[in-house]
């Protein structure tokens, strides 16, 4: 019916239409793909990253002094460490914005009453120090003074993989307030 050029000449034309309509339904839907695609590859939502940043519209319409407060001075380091009261029992833990969930060392969870099998590490994580497996688990309350939340996603490190545990925004993106400011971190729930 058609000659082969022609054939040819519509195929074309036909892919072109197909990847406009792809790119027409991603610009459609982006932030859609932008939450699966971070939720997938474990990076923080747009939320909790401007929470980091200190400019949310809930931090900015609460008031001061309206929940918990702690304040945190840096380490000779700069790192910040503090006490971490997590189901229930004193952990030290390290304050890390770049951490997309809470991470316990695994002795840090038994401490805390989190007992795992070797089945449990399931996940695999990329860390700054390579890729390590980890277990998912929920905390059912995590505690820095006086500010308290619940049902925290975090995972557990291999034994022997993680020295420090860390803090991470699974836990800080649920605050209204996080901000540094000359080496003092402000917290506020």
């Amino acid at each position: 019916m058609f000659s082969s050029g022609t054939r040819g000449l519509l195929s074309e034309v036909m892919s072109w239409v197909c990847l406009a309509g792809v790119l027409a339904f991603a610009l459609v839907h982006y932030d859609e793909i932008k939450t699966i695609t971070s939720a997938a590859l474990g990076l923080p939502s747009a939320d909790e990253y401007a929470q980091v940043q200190g400019v949310t519209k809930r931090a900015a319409a609460q008031p001061a002094g309206s929940g918990g407060a702690v304040e945190l001075r840096a380490e000779r380091s700069g790192h910040f460490h503090t006490s971490a009261d997590i189901n229930g029992r004193g952990v030290d833990v390290m304050v890390d914005t770049g951490a997309t969930l809470v991470a316990l060392s695994y002795e840090d969870a038994e401490r805390a009453g989190i007992f795992l099998k070797p089945q449990d590490f399931s996940h695999v994580v990329s860390t700054a120090n390579g890729r390590a497996k980890v277990a998912p688990v929920t905390l059912s309350r995590v505690s820095i003074g006086d500010i308290t939340v619940r049902d925290v996603r975090a995972v557990v490190s291999e034994p022997g993989r993680l020295n420090t545990s860390l803090l991470g925004m699974s836990f800080l993106g649920r605050l209204s307030r996080l901000e540094m400011r000359s080496g003092t971190l402000y917290l506020q729930d």
